[in-house]
């Protein structure tokens, strides 16, 4: 097969998922970007950053995790199976359950859920305040 530069039981177990799930490199498009963001003059002179399609499925990767191509070829082909993967066992990925979450946690809150919060709030500052010790120096 093709040369990544990651170990061989990698590449192996790789290849096994692919065959799996029936991905075949010649159902593959893949095209080379010039990556951006760190990586010095290796990212600004070389394509590291791999664009991969899967033509049978529709289903595309852009990686450019590595500052190496290679690297990134594999991790991209990985990360496609895993796709397809995920698409054919019909169950949510992990990474796309985090995202849901994350989109969740930084949603708006509705002005009633405000108020609600808001008040509950204000309740239990009460509830502090009256369990607090008095404070002797005011009596004097």
């Amino acid at each position: 097969m093709l040369k990544f530069g990651v170990r061989e039981e990698k590449k192996r177990a790789l290849e096994k998922e692919m065959r799996k799930f029936n991905v075949c490199e010649k159902d593959l498009l893949e095209k080379f970007i010039r990556a951006s963001g760190p990586g010095g003059q290796n990212v600004n002179k070389v394509a590291t950053c791999v664009y991969l399609k899967h033509i049978p499925s529709g289903f595309e990767v852009k990686m450019q995790k590595a500052r190496s191509q290679g690297l990134n070829r594999f991790l991209a082909r990985r990360e496609l199976v895993r796709k397809i993967k995920n698409h054919i066992l019909g169950r949510e990925s992990e990474e796309e359950k985090r995202r849901h979450k994350i989109r969740r946690a930084k949603q708006r809150r509705s002005r009633r859920a405000k108020k609600k919060m808001l008040e509950q709030k204000r309740a239990q500052a009460q509830k502090k305040q009256l369990r607090a010790k008095p404070n002797l120096k005011d009596e004097i």
